[in-house]
């Protein structure tokens, strides 16, 4: 049987949808199998998908159908209460959450939202519901344009609503609370409620209630005529152009959405100027009312500007306009990732519910599963944040990548390259980026420019390198970054999207060098496989390693494995297992394995072995019965640079394996290479991880 926690809300808008990702980032950390249930949804039309369940799945990327996820829709609960049929209601949430019950170890349950058909029933439902599934609420309220008196009052009510129908409240959460009142309602609250319950108070997230041009163009039902790919742009007030210019352009506001009849050109193109102008504020989108286009002359100058915002165009007129917009609710929805990333992290910042999340959870899962090793990697990053320095500043993965971790708040980045360069790429892509969070620094007008090269001659004068040289050497971003962290002024380094591997990696032997002890640099990628995390090493740096390089290969990765939270269990993979095979390749295999034994008698390894004998519990018991690492192995040492490295991609392709890395070892301070096909994804896990090396 499963455990499960059901999230409810007293109120439409409450925003329960941070506490929905919040739960379900911390149950992914810690349970190796999580579901999530909405017993009845709000869609009308079974052709069009509800948002929350969409938005879940996508991020958190679960293996669950659609249809799995929801038992009724809100028009079927009205038509089976109308027709005599509201027993039949509860069957079929019951049966489907039982059979998602049989396949996960956890499940969360998300309520209704108190909007649509459904709404004046939406509070006795969720608390019937969560009675007869046996489950434990945590009750969302929102403080909204409240005093103190009516939320708590609206909160308590809600609480003794439950407990009368004999519901089990683990916690009440109040949202959207102004953050200078976070104290007094968290008081307030835990006076109220007698029982000893877990209280959370979440502040007012502006940027969380703000519409984006999607939503405006979804619920205005308007006409998309440029700017498809920055609809995420989020609308913070709105301005309409019915004015003389002059006067116009006074009243623009950071993000703000225009409003003009389409036949005033002179607004539209005077607002796109003002937008990409540094004297005015960046604008979120335009709005052309009453049915009314841009000429084609104008429309052809537009669409031949470099940074142009979404246009939107519509038939009704601007005042109809302006005031439908005021009244239109933000969501959460899959393909915005800002708000995704926002939510979580003011989840994590405003609610500490870890204590009660572990009661809950009794069963102890074996293994660590990817999801599991992913959110421990985030939470091990926070607990010290550092600062890494990204030297390809100008890349679009980079910057993606870096405008994800300041919104979790993560690390502490630099953006190495011209100022004007990367703040002009951040626009052209519309990336959402707080640049006060970001630091960006040219290395040739870098105050640390010179100390720089006089440090790099001092350390290189010996390998003929004169002050010219050093010079020349500094204005290149990867030795710049590197001498960074060499001084302690960051604490890590990630390239390779854009340069070579010996390109990143050749200034780090040069000055930062290896740790005592250490004869060899060497790499291992975290794979994140279906149901466990492996260790591969070394399938990015060494050739061709002698027995006594892979002996140190072996070591550095075992000790990185445990220093990530994996129980190493080492395998010398070669073309033989045990002693059967012979030949100069697997006798180098069967001495560094010795080698390992004799310097660290703690490790527990095998070799040589092959791959399906190291990973498989049949094969391993068969071929060596006797051998604690075979058929369980986490850490695989492959035997050259060849079969590693294909080894890796072979199957991160062929398992859709998420492969972390390469993470080098060996050097004195964290500095760790990409691929220059990587995904925005592979850098932001390289980065975490270099952040996590540097603590």
């Amino acid at each position: 049987m499963s455990r499960a926690i059901y999230i409810a809300t007293v109120e439409a808008e409450s925003g329960k949808s941070i506490m929905t990702l919040g739960l379900m980032g911390i149950l992914l950390g810690r349970t190796k199998k999580v579901g999530y249930f909405r017993p009845i949804i709000e869609v009308t039309d079974k052709s069009k998908r509800d948002n929350h369940i969409e938005t879940v799945l996508s991020h958190f990327k679960l293996e669950m159908d659609y249809e799995d996820c929801y038992a009724l829709t809100g028009a079927e609960v009205i038509q089976k209460k109308t027709t005599g049929h509201e027993g039949e209601i509860l069957d079929i949430i019951i049966k489907k959450y039982k059979e998602l019950e049989d396949k996960f170890d956890f499940i969360l349950v998300e309520g209704t939202d108190f909007s649509g058909e459904a709404a004046f029933v939406e509070l006795d439902v969720n608390a019937i519901v969560a009675k007869n599934l046996g489950i434990p609420v945590i009750l969302v309220g929102s403080g909204k344009d409240k005093g103190l008196d009516e939320l708590v009052t609206n909160l308590h009510l809600a609480y003794d609503s439950f407990l009368d129908k004999e519901v089990k409240v683990l916690g009440i959460v109040a949202n959207k609370v102004e953050e200078s009142q976070i104290d007094t309602v968290s008081k307030a609250l835990e006076d109220a409620v007698e029982e000893k319950i877990f209280i959370g108070v979440i502040p007012m997230i502006k940027s969380l209630n703000n519409p984006t041009i999607k939503e405006i163009v979804d619920n205005l039902k308007a006409d998309i005529l440029i700017g498809e790919a920055q609809l995420d742009n989020q609308v913070e007030t709105s301005a309409v152009g019915a004015m003389q210019l002059r006067n116009f352009l006074v009243h623009l506001k950071t993000n703000c959405l225009v409003i003009t009849p389409g036949d005033r050109a002179d607004i539209i193109l005077s607002t796109l100027q003002a937008s990409i102008s540094d004297n005015y504020p960046k604008i979120a989108g335009i709005l052309l009312t009453g049915g009314l286009i841009p000429e084609e002359s104008i429309m052809k100058l537009i669409q031949g500007l470099k940074e142009v915002v979404p246009i939107l165009a519509i038939e009704k007129g601007t005042f109809e306009v302006a005031n439908k917009i005021g009244a239109i609710r933000s969501h959460i929805y899959p393909t915005n990732d800002q708000r995704i990333y926002t939510s979580l992290n003011t989840f994590d910042k405003h609610v500490d519910i870890a204590n009660l999340i572990r009661k809950y959870l009794t069963f102890k899962p074996k293994g660590l599963t990817p999801r599991m090793f992913q959110y421990n990697l985030l939470k091990q990053a926070q607990k010290v944040k550092k600062h890494i320095v990204l030297p390809e500043g100008t890349d679009e993965r980079i910057l993606l990548a870096a405008a994800r971790l300041t919104v979790l708040d993560i690390v502490e980045i630099t953006l190495l390259g011209s100022k004007r360069s990367i703040e002009d790429k951040i626009k052209e892509l519309g990336i959402s980026m707080n640049l006060e969070k970001v630091h960006i620094v040219d290395p040739v007008s870098s105050p640390q420019f010179e100390d720089y090269v006089n440090t790099f001659y001092a350390l290189r004068k010996h390998k003929n390198i004169n002050m010219n040289m050093a010079n020349d050497m500094m204005q290149d971003v990867s030795f710049f970054g590197t001498m960074m962290v060499y001084k302690g002024h960051a604490d890590g380094m990630v390239s390779g999207a854009v340069n070579t591997t010996q390109h990143t990696i050749r200034p780090a032997l040069q000055f930062i060098k290896t740790k005592p002890g250490v004869s060899v640099v060497s790499s291992v990628f975290f794979m994140c496989l279906d149901d466990r995390v492996s260790v591969f090493g070394d399938c990015a740096i060494n050739p061709n390693p002698t027995a006594e390089q892979l002996a140190e290969i072996a070591i550095s990765s075992a000790d990185s494995s445990a220093a990530f939270g994996i129980e190493p269990k080492v395998a010398m993979l070669s073309y033989s297992s045990g002693s059967s095979g012979q030949g100069a390749d697997v006798d180098k295999v069967r001495k560094a394995t010795e080698i390992v034994k004799q310097l660290r008698p703690d490790i527990k390894i095998e070799g040589p072995i092959q791959y399906d004998a190291a990973v498989d519990s049949n094969i391993g018991k068969k071929k060596l019965p006797d051998s604690k690492v075979a058929g369980q192995a986490s850490v695989l040492i492959f035997p050259d640079l060849n079969t590693g490295n294909n080894t890796y991609k072979a199957v991160q392709r062929e398992t859709g394996a998420i492969a972390i890395g390469p993470m080098l070892q060996g050097l004195n301070k964290p500095v760790n290479d990409l691929s220059r096909g990587c995904t925005v994804d592979d850098i932001f896990n390289t980065v975490i991880i270099t952040a996590i090396q540097a603590q």
